[in-house]
């Protein structure tokens, strides 16, 4: 494919490139000996550089055309452009000692997933960079960002030197970036991260920034990174980092510090990849999928269903979606469907085309209409539930008014509870005014998904215990609109359930 998708490409305006040259140059004081631009595509970094009494500016671009773009429209006998795939350039033959390097430019916004679809040969050798384990390392957790991938490799490569990194990114990349330099114990002056509008820039609607890194010959690692908006560098807007070993993404803000470890487990809803099939809605009596078909199937392996954008009630009893649940264990076998429930069987098989064209590794090798997420867990009747889309989480009560257990899809995750009213008090606990402060500490609501299970795993139910209080709650229920159900002895039964009622507790008492 040789469309710009395939690259990833997102060509940076003139205008704007001059813009953070500028800044670089002026209110950094960054006096490069050599410039290199990694991605040049047709040159604006590099004809912006050139305002840098640099002695060598280097660009390199896969792309054959763009190459020939800059040749014509550059003309500086400093300037080298070299047709080279970023992937298999030999960046440590361009590095020489005690020289200053300003590494600017905009790589590809695109994911390895999204140019795997497009049949992109601009990728980098699949490998899994950041040392994921288990699943993680075959599942979506594993899918990084191209752009992502080069400043670390960047950065891996100049560690040590006197080198400037300053890229165009998403803000999460930055992120991103920062979180893994950290964890792989890179030495760092500065993390610098200058938010813009990227709308306005590229005409897309994402958070975006230029991230400037300092490295230096024996420098020090710094424990922040430092978020400005690019039109008004001078001002701190928020500060996020470690404290103690824990990522906050506001080091600044007061707010409890409910960090630890979640006693409950959080989980993830079940994933099929296969909506249209897989997903039912009901119409009347009857059901139809997500082609208008009507479907008669055997109520057995239907569940009500509640996806992500349905949080928007503290208590949720009433599903008009269904799904298709067809395990009750990752790769357990399928095929008992077939005499347990045939109109289920026939209906799955005759959409067997569907399921074929999965893309995702987990479902290689296993039994037919295979789903992931799912376990003992997915059955519970009793469950606490969060959107991650969500900016401010809003935590439901999810339970059907028959006690059907009720799934939820896998950009949603959940707790379980033995009873109603054991889930009520988590509820309401989670939607507290302190312990929402306090997540305002540690999720980045400029993220896709804020609330992940990473962030919701540091929820400390022993801690909060410690400070709130029956009235606490009641204050939540009121603010919640629900009618008056809560009771003191509730938050007493709530504090003796197992997961609670560990040594661990003995440390807070």
């Amino acid at each position: 494919m040789n469309g710009k998708r395939a690259y990833g490409d997102y060509q940076t305006p003139e205008f704007f490139s001059s813009m953070v040259c500028q800044y670089l140059k002026e209110k950094r004081g960054i006096k490069p000996s050599v410039i290199i631009e990694p991605t040049c595509g047709t040159g604006s970094f590099v004809k912006s550089s050139l305002i840098f009494d640099a002695s060598e500016i280097m660009g390199i671009e896969i792309n054959p055309e763009y190459c020939r773009i800059c040749g014509k429209t550059i003309c500086d006998s400093r300037v080298h452009i070299i047709n080279a795939d970023f992937f298999s350039f030999n960046f440590k033959s361009v590095i020489r000692e005690k020289e200053h390097f300003l590494i600017v430019g905009n790589p590809p916004w695109a994911n390895n997933s999204t140019l795997s679809v497009l049949n992109s040969d601009n990728l980098p050798e699949k490998v899994n960079f950041k040392g994921l384990k288990g699943i993680d390392a075959i599942t979506g957790a594993s899918n990084f960002d191209i752009c992502e991938y080069i400043i670390l490799r960047l950065i891996a490569t100049l560690y040590g030197t006197n080198a400037t990194i300053a890229m165009l990114c998403k803000t999460s990349v930055a992120r991103n970036v920062f979180i893994e330099m950290k964890r792989t114990h890179i030495e760092f002056v500065s993390c610098d991260i200058f938010e813009f509008n990227a709308n306005k820039v590229f005409g897309i609607n994402v958070s975006a920034c230029l991230l400037v890194i300092e490295l230096r010959e024996n420098s020090y690692s710094a424990e922040s990174c430092n978020v400005y908006s690019f039109d008004n560098p001078e001002k701190t807007k928020y500060s996020f980092g470690y404290i103690n070993g824990k990522l906050y993404s506001d080091i600044v803000k007061r707010a409890d510090d409910f960090s630890g470890n979640c006693c409950f487990e959080w989980r993830q809803g079940v994933k099929h990849d296969c909506s249209k099939i897989m997903e039912l809605s009901l119409k009347g009596s009857s059901f139809v999928n997500g082609f208008k078909e009507p479907v008669e199937i055997e109520g057995e392996y239907v569940f009500p269903l509640m996806k992500s954008s349905m949080f928007k009630a503290p208590v949720v009893n009433n599903f008009s979606k269904h799904v298709i649940v067809t395990q009750k264990r990752i790769r357990e076998d399928t095929s008992h469907i077939k005499t347990d429930a045939p109109k289920t069987w026939a209906y799955l098989t005759s959409h067997k085309e569907y399921f074929s064209k999965r893309k995702s590794s987990i479902y290689k090798g296993a039994p037919d209409f295979s789903m992931f997420g799912i376990g003992e867990y997915s059955y519970a009747k009793y469950k606490v539930g969060v959107s991650g889309f969500c900016k401010k989480p809003l935590f439901s009560v999810i339970v059907s008014a028959d006690e059907t257990p009720v799934m939820t899809d896998d950009t949603s995750y959940f707790i379980c509870f033995p009873t109603y009213d054991m889930a009520y008090v988590a509820m309401l606990i989670l939607n507290s005014w302190r312990v929402q402060q306090f997540l305002l500490t540690i999720a980045f609501l400029d993220a896709k998904r804020p609330y992940t299970k990473k962030v919701l795993e540091r929820i400390d139910f022993h801690k909060i215990l410690r400070v709130i209080k029956a009235a606490d709650l009641i204050n939540t229920e009121r603010q919640l609109r629900l009618k008056k159900y809560f009771d003191e002895k509730m938050l007493n039964d709530f504090k003796y359930l197992p997961e609670l009622r560990q040594e661990s507790l003995m440390t807070y008492i």
